[in-house]
């Protein structure tokens, strides 16, 4: 398999999110894709993506792995972390060293460590005075993200925003806040079939995930119809390579 460079895979991460902005795409795929982009590129071990539900508060949309999502969710439990002040700043957090004596976040800082992170970086999903929501990096070794990993990420939050605005040609706040209402009512419907195709295949829930987006694209599906058509049983995953339709 051939391995790209750096430098070729913050090429093919732009065409990626520069396709939105011009084709119709999965909300939710884009979403996922992006966050994986932006882990892979900056070489960190996990990441995670939250949007704000119509009421302003974050609720986590992808992540990587099931850690990543864990400490976001404690996160947020807490009222308090990097995350949440990049979203009310709009600004880019940088934590070097969690374990550090930085007193802030002692929730978070506590919930990460125990997960193996060492240090975080989260980055707003913006658009000039709005704030969608934040990516966040983590990496069991400590240091800061250079200047040039930031300027990345957050390039390719910003593009990602407007593609994500764009959609269908949203013009209006009312018309956002339902198209990011239904991102968010999407993560539920991916755990659940996640948890359903892991029970019938005997799976864990990262490879059912895996197999649910593999289906998906293979099928010119959205991640989002997939899902419903696995919990309302018209979809069978019989195991990690197949799938039945029963109409």
């Amino acid at each position: 398999m051939e391995t790209l460079t750096r430098e070729e895979k913050v090429t093919a991460a732009f065409v990626m999110v520069a396709d939105t902005l011009i084709d119709d795409y999965d909300t939710i795929e884009l979403l996922h894709t992006l966050v994986e982009v932006c882990a892979d590129i900056l070489a960190t071990n996990a990441g995670g993506l939250m949007l704000a539900d119509d009421s302003g508060q974050l609720q986590l949309v992808a992540s990587t792995t099931e850690s990543a999502g864990l400490v976001e969710i404690l996160a947020l439990n807490a009222g308090t972390g990097p995350c949440i002040d990049c979203f009310k700043t709009g600004k880019s957090i940088s934590i070097g060293d969690l374990a550090s004596t930085d007193p802030r976040w002692p929730v978070f800082r506590e919930a990460a460590l125990e997960q193996g992170f060492r240090s975080v970086h989260a980055t707003p999903l913006r658009l000039r005075g709005t704030v969608l929501g934040t990516i966040n990096l983590f990496s069991s070794a400590v240091g800061e993200l250079n200047l040039a990993d930031v300027a990345i990420v957050q390039a390719l939050a910003d593009v990602a925003t407007i593609g994500i605005i764009q959609q269908h040609s949203i013009r209006h706040s009312k018309a956002l806040a339902e198209q990011l209402q239904i991102a968010l009512q999407s993560r539920v419907l991916i755990e659940q079939a996640k948890g359903a195709v892991a029970q019938s295949a005997e799976t864990t829930p990262e490879s059912a995930f895996t197999f649910l987006r593999k289906y998906a694209r293979d099928n010119n599906l959205t991640l989002r119809g997939v899902c419903e058509r696995v919990l309302d049983r018209t979809l069978t995953i019989t195991n990690s390579d197949e799938a039945v339709a029963t109409k």
